[in-house]
């Protein structure tokens, strides 16, 4: 398989597992607690093993957040894996907004350099790999990358603002991005706010919906990754709040800094 083929395999897979997150959804599905308190249901379990199927003919090692956790001794040395998402925004799911993801990357030697995005409600895909993309109404498997771009939107949109918007959660809002949006507001004339849920925050920049968002809470490398490959594809970075560099994965613990996703 080459790069086109493997983008094509994580564009489907994500799209199965949109279809799967979907049926539950539209059900009278139940809510389970994880571990670290975090909710997770029937569409979380169901997208995993759809997306894992649709990966394995790639030959490229996967970590989920659904999965099996692997020990770092086991994937210190991985140069190549997918780094996989099945539901994000799984609290976006329960309160039924629509705002939950499918997340897939690729990472390679800890950087982030392909990555997929869909939201199942929407039909709406966001793809990198060397540029960044969107499409409307996606919902039929693709045999080709170029009946892909066909129906391409090249990232960032154009838009017609000339406001700043902070993009931030509907879930999440520490006191530290209140004082960056203060900030904000003390430089630019004017700053909106615009509130999404799961990894569309990231996807707003890279559209160029938005102009900044500031993440100083908690994270996990699925939640970012296939964000940050988009992001930077579209000419926008997600850095590292303490260090300045571009977010790094397959750390021994996934737990993300905080960080911030611009446009300089």
């Amino acid at each position: 398989m080459n790069r086109e083929d493997w983008l094509i395999q994580i564009i489907n897979a994500a799209l199965k597992g949109g279809e799967e997150i979907l049926e539950v959804y539209n059900s009278d599905f139940a809510v389970e607690t994880k571990d670290d308190k975090s909710p997770l249901t029937e569409a979380d379990k169901r997208a995993h093993i759809a997306i894992m199927k649709e990966l394995e003919s790639t030959g490229i090692p996967v970590l989920s957040e659904e999965g099996k956790m692997m020990e770092y001794s086991e994937r210190k040395n991985w140069k190549q894996f997918w780094m996989v998402d099945p539901l994000d925004g799984t609290k976006e799911f329960v309160k039924r907004n629509g705002e939950f993801t499918v997340n897939i990357a690729l990472i390679e030697d800890g950087k982030a350099t392909m990555g997929v995005i869909y939201v199942p409600v929407t039909k709406e895909l966001y793809f990198a790999d060397k540029l960044a993309y969107k499409i409307t109404g996606f919902d039929a498997p693709i045999q080709s990358v170029n009946s892909l771009l066909s129906n391409a939107d090249q990232l960032p949109l154009t838009q017609n603002r000339t406001n700043y918007v902070v993009v931030g959660s509907r879930s999440h809002m520490s006191e530290e991005t209140e004082a960056f949006i203060n900030e904000q507001k003390a430089i630019h004339n004017e700053v909106d706010i615009l509130s999404k849920g799961s990894s569309l925050k990231l996807c707003m920049v890279a559209e160029g919906a938005a102009d900044a968002y500031p993440r100083f809470a908690p994270t996990m490398e699925w939640d970012t990754a296939a964000g940050q490959a988009i992001a930077n594809a579209s000419g926008a970075r997600v850095i590292n709040w303490d260090t300045k560099e571009l977010m790094q994965y397959n750390k021994e613990n996934l737990l993300n800094s905080w960080f911030l996703v611009d446009r300089v």
